[in-house]
C-alpha cells in the first residue's frame, strides 16, 4: 500500500452531511488524505483539497464554490488546479509561509475567520503551521487529529499525529462539535467532544504502542 496515491484515483465519498462532503480520492492509500467541502456563508469552501475524477459532478448538488482554503502548510494538494477550474481564489492564513509562492492560482489571506467559521491558530513554528476552522457544529482540523491508521495506537478511533503525541494541541480539548472533520481519514459523527479529549488526554499514553506498531509494519512490508 503506498503512503500517497498518484495516476488514476478513485473517488470515494465520506463525511457526508447537511450543508458539506467529505472524499478521498485514494482510498488504498497509507495516508488517507480526506478532502471536503463545506457550505458556510452561502457559498462552497473547498477545504485541502485532492483532486479526483468525478469531483465537479459531487459538488453541483451544493452551493457554488467560493473559494479553496489550505490549513496546513503543507496541505497544497491540489488546491490550484481545483481552484482555477472553479475560477475561486485560494485562501490561506495570513500568518502562513512558504505556501503562497507554491500555488498558482489567485491568493487571498484571512486571520481570525472564514466565511462563518473562526480560525485556530492550531501550530505556528518554523516546522508546522496549522490552522483549524469551527463554527460551533463542525470542526475541521487538517493533520494534528486523524483516523487513518498511521495515527492511530490500537483500539483508538481518533489519534494524535504521530509527531506531536508527546505535546498534544490541549485548545482542541475545549470544542463539543456536532461533528469533527480530519485531513487524514473519516470524520467522527459521535460522541465528538469526549472522542477528542480522549485522544488528547492518551496521547503520551498511547504513544509507544504506536510507535512500535509503526516499526513492526516497516520492517514486515521490506
Amino acid at each position: 500500500m503506498p503512503m500517497k496515491g498518484s495516476g488514476a484515483s478513485e473517488l470515494t465519498v465520506v463525511d457526508r452531511f447537511d450543508g458539506g462532503v467529505g472524499w478521498i480520492a485514494y482510498p488504498d492509500e497509507t495516508m488517507q488524505r480526506a478532502s471536503h467541502a463545506i457550505e458556510s456563508d452561502g457559498g462552497l469552501w473547498l477545504v485541502d483539497p485532492v483532486d479526483v475524477e468525478g469531483l465537479d459532478d459531487l459538488l453541483e448538488e451544493y452551493a457554488d464554490p467560493e473559494g479553496v482554503a489550505v490549513l496546513l502548510d503543507r496541505h497544497k494538494r491540489d488546491a490550484a488546479t481545483i481552484a482555477n477550474r472553479h475560477d475561486v481564489p485560494v485562501y490561506v492564513p495570513e500568518w502562513m509561509d512558504g505556501v503562497v509562492g507554491d500555488i498558482d492560482a489567485p491568493i487571498k489571506r484571512f486571520d481570525r475567520r472564514l466565511a462563518d467559521f473562526d480560525v485556530i491558530r492550531l501550530i505556528d513554528n518554523p516546522l508546522w503551521q496549522e490552522a483549524a476552522l469551527v463554527d460551533g457544529e463542525t470542526l475541521v482540523v487538517p493533520e494534528s487529529l486523524g483516523t487513518a491508521e498511521y495515527f492511530r495506537a490500537p483500539d483508538e478511533p481518533l489519534g494524535v499525529h504521530p509527531m506531536l503525541r508527546i505535546l498534544p494541541p490541549r485548545t482542541l480539548r475545549s470544542y463539543d462539535p456536532d461533528r469533527l472533520l480530519v485531513g487524514h481519514g473519516e470524520g467522527i459523527f459521535e460522541d465528538v467532544g469526549r472522542t477528542i479529549r480522549r485522544a488528547i488526554d492518551g496521547s503520551r499514553r498511547t504513544a509507544l504502542p504506536l510507535y512500535l506498531r509503526s516499526v513492526r509494519e516497516l520492517f514486515s512490508n521490506r
